[in-house]
């Protein structure tokens, strides 16, 4: 993976170690020469996230909405921003940019750009690795939330299996490093006559 786009918060969060995770992931970007991609913020875990790869040198290309491009949010020290219209064009410039996706704690917006590309993947219009960093098991209940989805019919197993989780930035890294994407049915339930 050569450029992979990071969702998490425009906050920090109550607990420092969600802030650790942002900057241990930022060093292994720019040690790996992993290009960034990101809402274009300066703040909170993306503002974190950027400034630990631009400190090392890394690549970090921001894509922000129109709405959002204020002096007190866009990160005026990342040079490759694409400022576009929708919070929608933002998610597909990402996407077109990217090798893969990871998630980091967030609000609702992280969490729609997660099942975005999770939905992406379900319809097989992409097929590149989705993670999801689950930092001090901060998303332990929407894990347990897919599981019942599967449980009760809603979502295929093999779908399910798409989202790569890990504790770590590195056991989260060679997961998604070995991600072969599924061969998946689209139909949940097929009724046979």
């Amino acid at each position: 993976m050569n450029k992979v786009v990071v969702f998490c918060g425009s906050s920090l969060g109550f607990n420092p170690i969600y802030k650790e995770s942002a900057i241990e992931l930022g060093n292994y970007f720019a040690e790996n020469n992993i290009s960034l991609v990101f809402g274009g913020g300066k703040v909170g875990m993306m503002g974190v996230l950027a400034d630990t790869i631009l400190a090392k040198n890394g690549e970090v290309i921001g894509v922000i909405p129109s709405l959002l491009h204020k002096e007190e949010v866009i990160h005026i020290g990342v040079k490759n921003m694409t400022v576009c219209k929708t919070m929608s064009e933002r998610k597909v410039i990402m996407s077109k940019l990217v090798d893969g996706y990871i998630t980091l704690p967030g609000g609702f917006g992280t969490l729609d750009e997660l099942f975005e590309a999770l939905t992406l993947s379900q319809l097989q219009i992409e097929q590149k690795p989705v993670g999801l960093l689950n930092v001090n098991g901060f998303f332990d209940a929407i894990l347990l939330q897919l599981n019942k989805m599967v449980q009760e019919g809603y979502l295929k197993q093999a779908n399910r299996n798409m989202l790569i989780v890990g504790t770590s930035v590195t056991e989260l890294m060679q997961k998604m490093t070995n991600y072969k994407a599924p061969e998946i049915v689209h139909i949940i339930n097929k009724v046979v006559k």
